[in-house]
């Protein structure tokens, strides 16, 4: 829905040109819009993707086998601190993008191929 529509169409002196009506530029919704609540929620995963750091570690975990890493194997190879590491996959934990599970002392991420096929799609089709 264009909200201007019905505003002023015209200038008040007829030696001024005249405004084109502001509805004849407002193209109507065709597509399904993102709902506030599911806006939020996108949001914060692609909040969680822009940052080149985790961007890095999507990579490294989707490069191991069966897209599954060990964070033993993820802290050299992006030149950060273990604690810094790990502060970047609990934000991609949080956001759906990687599952965490624990075997022993370690920490072992998997990438979540829904939750970053929905974001492509996004991309790819906004209108979906």
């Amino acid at each position: 829905m264009c909200h201007a529509r019905g505003m002023a169409t015209q200038l008040v002196r007829s030696d001024r040109p005249t405004l084109p009506l502001l509805a004849d530029c407002c193209a109507p919704v065709v597509g399904e819009v993102i709902k506030p609540d599911e806006a939020a929620v996108l949001a914060a995963r692609f909040k969680a993707l822009a940052d080149p750091a985790r961007l890095r570690l999507i990579s490294l975990v989707a490069a191991h086998a069966d897209h599954e890493a060990c964070v033993c194997d993820l802290t050299e190879p992006v030149g950060l601190s273990q604690p810094t590491v790990s502060h970047h996959l609990k934000l991609l934990v949080e956001a759906s993008i990687l599952t965490r599970e624990q075997r022993g002392k370690w920490a072992y991420y998997k990438i979540v191929p829904d939750t970053l096929n929905t974001l492509a799609e996004l991309i790819a089709s906004p209108s979906r």
